[in-house]
């Protein structure tokens, strides 16, 4: 799940500046597809810190959650300051946020996540 997620993540994160340029070249609905994208990163941001959650208490990792945490701490300043017209802020900070997007996606795909070891029971 949290690979899927992470996918997910990646690809609505490569297709937001696809949005923004295409408002920037004239054509205004690349401005709703933008605030669109947005939402839907929102989510599923909060999906994937679910999903990280989930493998920190399964298996033990923490470093997905607290990467996980840091990108919907990321969006979340981002989305605001996209509202706010803060472009200063806003640009440089979508830069950073797809990077740590992609490093993580890379992370998850490229490290095992291991399955939770169940206790040999004894049989006697």
């Amino acid at each position: 799940m949290l690979r899927a997620t992470a996918t997910l993540f990646l690809i609505c994160g490569f297709a937001q500046p696809v949005f923004a340029g295409v408002y920037l070249t004239g054509d205004f609905d690349g401005l709703t597809w933008h605030v669109v994208g947005a939402d839907l990163l929102s989510s599923l941001s909060i999906v994937q810190l679910g999903a990280a959650v989930a493998v920190w208490i399964r298996v033990r990792r923490a470093w997905p959650f607290w990467a996980s945490l840091a990108l919907l701490l990321g969006g979340v300043a981002q989305y605001f300051a996209g509202l706010d017209g803060a472009l200063w802020l806003h640009l440089p900070l979508g830069v950073a946020l797809i990077a740590g997007i992609a490093i993580t996606f890379a992370a998850l795909w490229m490290r095992p996540l291991p399955r939770r070891v169940k206790e040999a029971g004894t049989d006697a």
